[in-house]
């Protein structure tokens, strides 16, 4: 999962784009209201963290410019204000939750979980696919409860799919959404990284659909799509 932090404070913008990754998600940051329209304007991400008080373009601004040009992406906002109505005004820019300064990472965290699961319509933090299940809060991957360890790319490739379990993801999705904006991309290591899972998973569970992507499904459902249509 890709996600955007628009931060003017470099450390704060360090400390979450740090914690981010440690999460396993992919980052990219922006630093001021301009860079961060243009990057959420332009790239598909999965959720952004966005600062109210930023500098050339307030976050306000920023997310009723997104909105206004279609983008869906659920956004927290981040906001050292106290009173209510900047909260209310945040609400109804199109936010989608907001955490106040001085906060603890945890909640942060916590609640980019949240968010992507209800963007994707899950309700708890585990996601289960037949005998995979994935705990987001923890990073964590068992296989009929045996743990696998899994490299960051990997496991990012992993929760993006069990994310969308039953959609048909194409490769181009998958780049886009699985590496931030400074990486040698590569849609052939893909491939490679579909390869390592499905021999670590052990279970037949991510179909190649010839011409369009993957598509993740439990394994009873991935037998019966390969059977031909009578």
């Amino acid at each position: 999962m890709r996600i955007l932090v628009v931060e003017d404070d470099r450390d704060l913008n360090r400390q979450l784009v740090s914690a981010l990754e440690d999460a396993g998600y992919a980052v990219d940051r922006a630093f001021d209201g301009e860079e961060g329209h243009f990057l959420g304007d332009t790239e598909p991400y999965d959720a952004v963290v966005l600062d109210i008080g930023l500098p050339k373009k307030d976050g306000v601004a920023v997310l009723e410019e997104w909105r206004g040009a279609g983008r869906k992406m659920p956004v927290l906002i981040l906001t050292a204000r106290d009173r209510w109505s900047d909260k209310v005004q945040g609400f109804d820019a199109g936010a989608d939750d907001y955490v106040a300064k001085p906060f603890h990472m945890e909640e942060v965290l916590a609640r980019m979980r949240a968010l992507l699961r209800r963007a994707a319509g899950h309700a708890t933090s585990d996601l289960v696919c037949g005998p995979v299940r994935l705990d987001t809060k923890a990073s964590r991957v068992v296989v009929d409860g045996n743990p696998v360890k899994l490299t960051s790319h990997e496991y990012r490739l992993l929760a993006y799919l069990m994310h969308h379990v039953g959609r048909v993801v194409s490769r181009t999705e998958l780049v886009e959404h699985l590496y931030d904006q400074d990486f040698d991309r590569d849609s052939n290591t893909i491939e490679v990284f579909v390869g390592r899972l499905r021999k670590k998973l052990g279970v037949d569970m991510i179909q190649t659909v010839r011409g369009l992507g993957y598509l993740m499904t439990p394994p009873d459902a991935a037998e019966l799509a390969r059977k031909p249509a009578r």
